[in-house]
């Protein structure tokens, strides 16, 4: 795997955050005893062996056994994080990556597709990958809209002045959030505070007295209808005549 583009800052290259989930794969890889160190070392030792000592058949039996339950391991654990990178293909997922300053922050999108490489899995989001050991959470996408959903609704809520000084400049604005929760599905409802909910029918009443005062009507789309004074104005004059 190699990148053949970096971002520029400044005129230094800045690591992409695939970038930095690939440098920590490889560097916990680099330090790991695997199966070819342990042979190495098994080959060392019969190399530098004292031959008026030499060891004996029974303890190579022994460690080459030893380097075969190794092997076996690891051949179980490369195929386990395969099957489970593998079950994560089309999941919405968040990543544990780093920004430009080294602070931990989190990147979200779907798994398009996986990379199997060293004994390795890596996550292929938006044609970049990261190493199978930096994920986060495996998100459920009802879960993520209904969230979002809630929390921009919540957002928008926050905004509106206290339930006395609502006017008809703001009715736009709870009509909206109103159709927005009418809407919602009694999953998505369940993200709303019994708080956030309460204040939104107090905004509505609020909304439903300030209307009457100056006489508006809302008509059947949820618009408001200004009364027809001119209408009134111009029957009068025709009466009159």
């Amino acid at each position: 795997m190699s990148v053949l583009m970096a971002p520029v800052k400044d005129g230094k290259i800045v690591e992409t955050d695939s970038q930095n989930s690939l440098k920590k794969a490889k560097s916990s890889d680099n330090n790991g005893m695997d199966k070819d160190a342990f042979l190495q070392l098994l080959v060392a030792q019969m190399q530098y062996q004292d031959p008026l000592e030499p060891t004996s058949n029974t303890e190579y039996i022994s460690q080459y056994a030893q380097f075969s339950q190794v092997e076996q391991m690891q051949n179980m654990a490369s195929t386990s994080e395969l099957a489970r990178a593998t079950s994560l293909v089309g999941k919405e997922v968040y990543i544990k990556t780093t920004d430009s300053k080294g602070d931990p922050k989190l990147l979200y999108g779907k798994v398009d597709y996986v990379v199997f490489e060293n004994n390795k899995a890596y996550l292929a989001i938006d044609e970049s990958l990261y190493a199978l050991e930096d994920l986060d959470t495996v998100v459920d996408l009802d879960y993520k809209n209904a969230f979002d959903k809630a929390y921009d609704f919540t957002v928008a809520l926050n905004k509106l002045p206290v339930v006395g000084g609502i006017d008809l400049s703001y009715a736009e604005d709870i009509d909206k959030l109103e159709k927005i929760y009418n809407e919602m599905t009694d999953y998505e409802k369940s993200f709303l505070t019994d708080e956030n909910v309460n204040k939104l029918k107090k905004y509505i009443e609020k909304l439903k007295e300030v209307r009457e005062a100056a006489g508006i009507k809302p008509d059947g789309d949820g618009s408001e209808e200004k009364p027809d004074t001119e209408g009134s104005e111009g029957t009068e004059g025709a009466e009159g005549v």
